[in-house]
């Protein structure tokens, strides 16, 4: 399996600035329930954009998906599935032990499980673990926790600079249950990786068919979003049934003690722009994925650096670190430089495998 090891670098860094973007189109979105505007962005995150970059960048899409084997395609919805569980607790994660704490339990193990999982599962941990390349790789990975629980502290020190709750003064801490619950959402979260690990009959049918190795990966979306559309659309319709927010989607009045009736077309246009930026995050995550080579396994981490990364910087443009204090934007920066410090290892790793790997 070649590659072009910092291509696929690249493609994650971009993939997770899309990620650490999409929820600001949804900051615009008025008078709609959270159920509502998440749906709605969903419909196009997990239903339109994948099946229409998918049919545009690959061959015989429909035809591909029929003939890969049944068992295939469940596994990558099941593990989509399981993974939208993830997503649905994460922000309890948040609520029960605060940022710091809950930040670097769920998006550690989220990390881990995700990275390590697949080639453990398939028993090629050790001949990684024995090359000097991969060594590197996956002192890569360590960096990246490392970093992930720097900005943790930095997010929790800039709470408390800035007079609010964090860490044992959340409100509503809970350790025991806090814990339980990131664990939870920590390892279903990393559930999208193994995925996307499951779909390589799907990769191999496209590759056949014509499709460019760079997009080899979209028709796997197709299905692992599948499954994560199944769970989101199960909860969103609980909370509009319980909360009769159904007409919102179609202009009702959602609040008449507070204004009019919400902005149709603004709000579908955002949710829309919203729901692309998430898709688009791994859209390139598998055209980055398809150029790390043997060790694509190191891609989810990539990932997760990349989002971690973007998401702190977009924090800084929306001026959400004025007023904390030198030490804090010290530790915040800190973080940061891990994480890109950490990708930039891991892609020296991977260039190391795929010069090997070409020699040989």
């Amino acid at each position: 399996m070649g590659g072009n090891p910092l291509l696929g670098v690249l493609f994650h860094w971009i993939g997770g600035f899309s990620s650490a973007s999409f929820y600001v189109p949804y900051k615009r979105i008025q008078r709609w329930s959270w159920e509502v505007f998440w749906l709605a962005g969903g419909l196009f995150s997990w239903a339109i954009a994948p099946w229409v970059f998918a049919a545009l960048r690959t061959e015989d899409l429909l035809g591909v998906l029929s003939s890969a084997p049944r068992e295939t395609l469940a596994w990558c919805w099941f593990w989509g599935a399981m993974w939208g569980f993830g997503g649905l607790t994460f922000g309890l994660t948040m609520r029960y032990l605060g940022l710091s704490l809950g930040m670097a339990v769920a998006l550690g193990l989220t990390t881990v499980i995700g990275t390590m999982g697949p080639p453990i599962f398939h028993g090629t941990i050790g001949e990684i673990a024995a090359k000097s390349s991969g060594q590197l790789t996956l002192l890569g990975i360590l960096i990246t926790l490392v970093g992930i629980v720097v900005v943790a502290r930095a997010g929790s020190a800039k709470e408390q600079d800035l007079g609010g709750q964090a860490s044992e003064g959340v409100a509503e801490f809970d350790l025991r249950k806090g814990l339980l619950i990131a664990v939870f959402s920590g390892c279903m979260s990393g559930c999208f990786a193994w995925g996307l690990d499951a779909g390589q009959a799907i990769r191999d049918l496209t590759l056949a068919a014509g499709t460019d190795p760079l997009s080899q990966g979209l028709p796997v979306l197709c299905v692992v979003l599948a499954g994560g559309l199944t769970t989101n659309l199960l909860w969103c319709a609980y909370l509009i049934g319980k909360n009769r927010s159904f007409g919102q989607f179609f202009g009702a009045v959602s609040d008449p003690e507070n204004g009019g009736p919400a902005p149709l077309l603004a709000n579908w246009l955002l949710a829309a722009l919203g729901g692309t930026l998430w898709y688009g995050q791994f859209f390139f995550y598998t055209m980055g994925e398809s150029q790390m080579g043997r060790f694509g396994f190191s891609s989810w981490t990539l990932h997760m650096a990349s989002i971690i990364l973007f998401s702190t910087l977009w924090g800084f443009a929306l001026k959400e670190w004025k007023g904390a204090s030198r030490r804090t934007r010290t530790l915040v920066w800190t973080g940061i430089a891990l994480l890109v410090g950490a990708t930039v290892v891991i892609g020296i790793g991977n260039m190391i495998e795929a010069a090997t790997v070409t020699a040989g």
